[in-house]
C-alpha cells in the first residue's frame, strides 16, 4: 500500500526555519519524482518544489526560490524540505506528493499520489 507520511510541521516565527520530512513506502522510491505542494486558507493549491528520482534535478516555485531547499535520501525513502527565512505567507498545509514520472519538470502537473498534509504556521 502506497503511503506518504509528512512530519516536521509546526509554529515558527517569521525569519525562522523548519524542515519537513516525508517518509514514503509501497513503491520503488528512487524511480519517481517526489516533492511538495501547499494550500493556504482561501487560496488555490500551489506546487512548491519537486526533485527527480536520482535527486539530480530540482524545481521550485518562484515564491520560495532561494529560501527553500528540497532533498531526498533514497536509502531512507525520505524526501525533505528545508524552509528558511519563513514568511507569514508561507503559512499553509504542506502536502508530500509523488509524481507519476521520474522527473517533474512542471510543478503543477503530473502528480499521482498525495499525503494527508501537515500544518506550517508562520506567526509572531
Amino acid at each position: 500500500q502506497l503511503q506518504l507520511v509528512e512530519s516536521g510541521g509546526g509554529l515558527v516565527r517569521p525569519g525562522g526555519s523548519l524542515r519537513l520530512s516525508c517518509a514514503a513506502s509501497g513503491f520503488p522510491f528512487s524511480y519517481y519524482g517526489v516533492g511538495w505542494f501547499r494550500q493556504a486558507p482561501g487560496k488555490e493549491r500551489e506546487g512548491v518544489s519537486c526533485i527527480s528520482g536520482s535527486g539530480g534535478l530540482t524545481n521550485y516555485a518562484d515564491s520560495v526560490k532561494g529560501r527553500f531547499t528540497i532533498s531526498r535520501d533514497n536509502a531512507k525513502n525520505t524526501v525533505y524540505l528545508q524552509m528558511n527565512n519563513l514568511k507569514a505567507e508561507d503559512t499553509a498545509v504542506y502536502y508530500c506528493v509523488k509524481w507519476a514520472t521520474y522527473t517533474c519538470p512542471v510543478l503543477n502537473t503530473g502528480t499521482e499520489y498525495w499525503g494527508k498534509g501537515i500544518q506550517v504556521t508562520v506567526s509572531a
